[in-house]
């Protein structure tokens, strides 16, 4: 069965900028500007770049939650797609052996293939499958072994994956709408780069100010660190820590969860991700001969450091079991990507060990109330701290752009 045989490919970081960014370096293709292939940072800006969201959520018989948005998450892949003039050729089928035949018949042709999976589904994530959690994203698939039951993916990790074609059949059955999705995609349009540069920029800039949900202003851009600010420490409000996330093993699971939560956002995404965007403005100011541009990029690398300090804040040194969990955390995720699932056996004990750091702080949690509320007042200062750093960033990325104009309502 096919496998791409010098497929090398994995520096992509996230589901739909990595797996793009990893589908075009081993197609060859070159980002004009560079003459190297595009770059996931550059992908990123062009999809929308960052943005803020915060969020809480509490359903009966889990721990509670928050869910930080860094990036755009508003159907990036097909914005960056459009905006960079790549045709896709989209293969959909509700049927299992129809959509086997699709996936081998594209790597005989000699393309990896982009399809959609669940990531609790896959095993090398490392994730507790469960009834009610879901997560379809887009994977790179590059090889195809029934002789000895492989399936060989490039997915965030900086080395290959592989999971049985059993399991790769399951994850992408997961969900009805993306049910054996699969993409190939011509090269991009390079005389679109430009325009689709400066659409991506005013996206951003856009989502500082403006909310894409119309019914959730305060949970968006720079609103949203004063509304995580106030329900820190504002008891009276109905989404306030006090009643969501009480002194306990709920607030454990809210600052925790602040932390980073599956992988998929929180402070320690931020940070990444405003690292990402700095590097992205660079490239911006060469394309669009903006020299200002990389002044912004300086500033939203000190968001990122802000957004360190500020999972410092979240889980803090002075309390054992907090900087123990931010300690496993970041030790998770960095096995992950430099191991892939080579490192699920360093992986399960980390999991079981912050399972029995929930059990022991639900038995006996090491902050009284008042001390709790202390703690929601230092990260509450810290969340006012980078919303200021993101303002700053903000307002010069803004003045970079003065004299561009932006390109219709969606930035389209």
């Amino acid at each position: 069965m096919p496998t791409l045989p010098k497929y090398k490919h994995f520096d992509g970081r996230h589901w739909e900028t990595g797996t793009v960014h990893n589908y075009f370096a081993y197609r060859g293709v070159k980002a004009p500007h560079t003459g190297k292939p595009y770059t996931e940072a550059l992908l990123m800006g062009v999809s929308g770049g960052v943005l803020m969201g915060y969020f809480s959520f509490a359903y009966e018989g889990h721990d509670p939650h928050v869910a930080i948005l860094t990036r755009n998450t508003f159907n990036p892949l097909d914005t960056l797609l459009t905006r960079l003039g790549i045709v896709q050729h989209l293969l959909h089928t509700t049927d299992a052996g129809k959509g086997l035949k699709n996936l081998l018949e594209t790597l005989e042709e000699g393309s990896p293939a982009i399809v959609w999976a669940d990531a609790f589904s896959l095993p090398y994530n490392g994730l507790t499958p469960k009834a009610e959690w879901w997560g379809m994203f887009p994977i790179l698939v590059y090889g195809y072994e029934t002789d000895d039951d492989t399936v060989w993916i490039a997915d965030r990790a900086a080395v290959p994956l592989t999971v049985t074609p059993a399991e790769l059949a399951a994850a992408r059955a997961r969900v009805k709408k993306d049910k054996f999705r699969l993409l190939t995609l011509d090269p991009p349009d390079p005389d679109k780069l430009p325009v689709a540069v400066q659409q991506g920029l005013w996206d951003c800039l856009k989502r500082y100010t403006e909310a894409p949900v119309k019914s959730a202003k305060a949970n968006f851009g720079l609103a949203a660190f004063q509304r995580w600010a106030d329900v820190l420490t504002k008891p009276k409000d109905k989404q306030s820590w006090e009643k969501i996330f009480p002194a306990g093993v709920k607030m454990y699971a809210g600052l925790s969860s602040a932390f980073d939560r599956f992988g998929l956002g929180g402070a320690v995404g931020a940070q990444r991700d405003r690292a990402l965007y700095a590097d992205f403005l660079d490239e911006a100011s060469r394309v669009l001969e903006r020299p200002a541009l990389k002044q912004a990029a300086e500033l939203f690398r000190a968001c990122g450091q802000g957004w360190g300090e500020l999972g410092v804040a979240l889980l803090p040194g002075k309390i054992p079991p907090f900087k123990e969990t931010r300690e496993l955390l970041l030790r998770r995720r960095k096995l992950f990507v430099e191991k892939g699932g080579q490192a699920l056996a360093e992986i399960k004990p980390i999991n079981a060990r912050l399972d029995s750091i929930r059990d022991a702080l639900n038995k006996a949690f090491p902050l009284t109330a008042g001390e709790a509320a202390a703690l929601r007042e230092q990260v509450r200062e810290s969340v006012l701290k980078v919303g200021e750093l993101e303002k700053a960033a903000y307002e010069s990325l803004q003045a970079a752009m003065a004299g561009t104009q932006a390109r219709g309502k969606s930035g389209r």
